[in-house]
């Protein structure tokens, strides 16, 4: 007798499984019947529904259900173009983007994941497609200028890709004002025959307060504005915590203090440093936020979601509610706290003899400010009245210049470039944005930091203990190879290897310094080399020369210090790892390495936003500035006076015709050869300044010679 044949079993993967050897679109009743399901009409549509929105099926006319791959389909998400056109990217990694002409966007819009339908590629083109089906909208509120005359509203969205018009009845205007920035529901979203429909729920005001394109950028980033109360309560309980000393180490007798900029707000390392016979004695304490932020509970989850502080320059978005970051886990001056402190002996060669590492109760002597111990370093003693204070600066910067020199000698690349200070005045404009100081006491609390870092890396390793490494990759691939033949045109070279050490690049930089090629080559090679990541597996990292490196130092406004500190905790009173951990930390370095790459993009275009608004005023005005970067469509000019870049488009340069070359980085002109390049230094016009796509156009006034 045979056997009867058992019924597949009603899975995601079952499914797609039956259709693809069904090799045709099927019907809801053949799947009840394949399946042996009766009287389950909402798991079915469940599963269905959920394949659907992972673009693995496609329900078809007449009730029938597709695969997708089947059927000349690709599942992506749209990214639009402001001139009304966009693409879509595929989900799947290495396929090519698909281009969509304005009529075949449908009522698609940006952000939207979609599912498209493959048209015949023309002969040298980008695959075409028709959006068929949109799985999920990306937004469903909208940043944006209300406008009315009067009789209805309407949202510009701040967002150019948003290219489809949404109306705003004035009864859900909620008394915004024309030209005013405002937060907009998605009510009725874009069909063939109308637009987007929207409500106001939030008024942001001027847009040309830093603290309304903070909430503007805020928005656009999907940032938390807020943690739940759940996450506060239990933060604030954490902060009524009483500190005591216990089993920790006492160091509140310990002359130990903070070193910081002027805005800062929270304080999590402090320093301290003793100088003996044989060289020095360097105590560096991290504030022991492990203690009160344990796994598993709501404020850890939150922490980890925003994977990071994000700093605008007039505000915080915190990764943990200020109780905590300001409160009881901040190095705050005369207050008890509890502390992770790295002590270590260093020989009068900066060698690093011995350490110990533990958990400890600190008290802080003074907070400092960086232009405080500049002042001191400089020979001014009246800012500071402590004499051990005093001293022990003065021992800090005889060891940070021992420790740099020591880095230097590996390999270590310092570019030194600098970073934009955006001034404000009290309503919120932005008055000035300069350079930020770079002093030699910024220098002093980087070398510790590095050295600690380094130090705690090296000891969970050598305790064969998961770590979540600080990584730098090695530089290779396009941009490489463009650099090293680029520099051979400016009569430098590197060594002709498939494999560079940072010793390469340092010996170049050493090159290059106090010459005219110093800026074009600082930044050209910065370029060139990958972004540093967190990674469970250690490579080493290529910019530091550093074989063992970690970030410990910042456990206020970075998750991954905070998992170093529960790491090393661990291991200080347990010994033995478990081997289950790896796998979480792979996946907490990879959130956490993305969740930084988005809070720098974020930070970046909030100065680039205050940046527009403050030259939005300066037209008809003349700066002098230096080459940054070299395009087909025209050259980028930093200004001298200013932190601020500025375009000057090729158009624009009427005395010839101007052609990109690649492989100098520099626009020649044909007739009269003519060139502009990194680093060449010009004098030029402020002629347009658009504030919504955030472009300052320049104007070549003159070249100035090179000498």
């Amino acid at each position: 007798m045979a056997r009867k044949k058992k019924k597949e079993t009603f899975t995601p993967n079952g499914v797609l499984k039956y259709m693809a050897r069904v090799g045709r679109p099927i019907t809801l009743r053949e799947i009840y019947r394949h399946f042996g399901l009766t009287g389950q009409k909402d798991r079915v549509q469940e599963l269905l529904t959920d394949l659907e929105k992972q673009g693995e099926i496609i329900q078809i006319s007449s009730k029938r259900y597709g695969l997708t791959r089947k059927m000349n389909l690709v599942v992506g998400r749209l990214s639009c173009h402001p001139d009304g056109y966009g693409f879509v990217i595929p989900d799947e990694e290495g396929k090519r983007d698909i281009f969509i002409s304005p009529r075949h966007l449908k009522e698609a819009m940006h952000g939207d994941r979609v599912v498209v339908r493959l048209e015949k590629r023309r002969r040298g083109r980008l695959r075409e497609g028709e959006i068929v089906r949109i799985l999920e909208r990306k937004n469903k509120y909208i940043v944006g200028r209300f406008e009315t005359d009067g009789q209805v509203g309407f949202l510009l969205p701040e967002e150019e890709r948003f290219t489809t018009e949404v109306v705003v009845p004035l009864s859900w205007a909620k008394e915004a004002a024309s030209g005013q920035m405002v937060v907009a529901e998605i009510v009725r979203y874009p069909s063939p025959n109308r637009g987007a429909l929207a409500k106001v729920v939030e008024i942001l005001g001027d847009e040309s307060l830093a603290s309304t394109q903070a909430q503007i950028v805020t928005y656009k980033y999907d940032f938390p504005r807020s943690f739940s109360e759940q996450a506060i309560k239990e933060a604030e309980g954490a902060a009524l915590e009483v500190t005591s000393v216990g089993e920790r180490r006492d160091l509140r007798k310990l002359t130990l203090f903070t070193i910081d900029g002027e805005k800062a707000r929270d304080f999590d390392d402090a320093v301290g440093i003793k100088k003996e016979k044989g060289g020095y004695r360097l105590y560096v304490a991290i504030a022991d936020v492990a203690h009160y932020v344990t796994p598993r509970f709501i404020l850890d989850e939150e922490a980890y979601l925003r994977g990071n502080s994000v700093y605008f320059p007039d505000r915080v978005l915190p990764m943990l509610p200020f109780s905590l970051s300001q409160d009881i886990c901040s190095l705050n001056p005369r207050e008890d706290r509890l502390a992770m402190t790295v002590e270590m002996r260093f020989n009068k060669q900066g060698e690093l003899i011995n350490y110990d590492i533990y958990e400890s109760v600190i008290q802080s002597k003074a907070r400092l400010t960086y232009r405080q111990v500049q002042s001191v370093l400089n020979g001014d003693t009246k800012i500071i009245k402590s004499k051990r204070i005093l001293r022990a600066l003065h021992y800090m910067a005889e060891l940070a210049e021992i420790l740099r020199q020591r880095r230097i000698n590996r390999g270590s690349l310092d570019f030194d470039l600098p970073e934009p200070e955006v001034m404000l005045d009290l309503l919120g404009h932005a008055t000035d944005i300069i350079r930020a100081e770079r002093l030699f006491s910024h220098r002093i609390i980087e070398e510790f930091m590095i050295v600690a870092n380094e130090t705690v890396a090296t000891h969970l390793t050598e305790k064969g203990w998961p770590m979540v490494y600080r990584v730098h990759d090695r530089p290779s691939g396009e941009k490489m190879v463009a650099f090293a033949k680029f520099i051979e045109t400016l009569g430098y070279s590197l060594p002709k290897t498939k494999e560079y050490t940072p010793l390469d690049f340092q010996k170049l930089l050493t090159e290059v310094k106090d010459t005219p090629h110093e800026f074009l080559v600082n930044r050209l090679l910065l370029r060139s080399l990958k972004q540093a990541r967190y990674n469970p597996y250690n490579i080493g990292h290529f910019g530091l020369a550093s074989n063992c490196y970690t970030h410990f130092t910042s456990p206020i406004r970075r998750y991954a210090d905070l998992v170093v500190h529960r790491l090393l905790k661990k291991q200080l009173r347990e010994g033995k790892p478990k081997e289950k951990w790896i796998r979480k930390l792979e996946t907490i370095s990879q959130h956490i390495s993305e969740r930084e790459r988005i809070a720098m993009e974020a930070e970046r275009e909030m100065v680039d936003r205050l940046r527009v608004q403050f030259m939005a005023n300066k037209i008809g005005e003349e700066y002098d500035g230096v080459i940054s970067g070299v395009t087909t469509f025209g050259f980028f000019v930093e200004l001298d006076s200013i932190f601020v870049e500025g375009l000057v488009r090729v158009s624009s340069l009427h005395d010839d015709y101007y052609l990109f070359n690649e492989r100098t980085f520099s626009l020649v002109g044909k007739r009269t050869h003519n060139t502009f390049r990194f680093g060449d230094r010009v004098r030029v016009k402020v002629i347009n300044v658009n504030t919504h796509r955030r472009e300052i156009e320049l104007h070549l006034v003159k070249k100035y010679l090179n000498f």
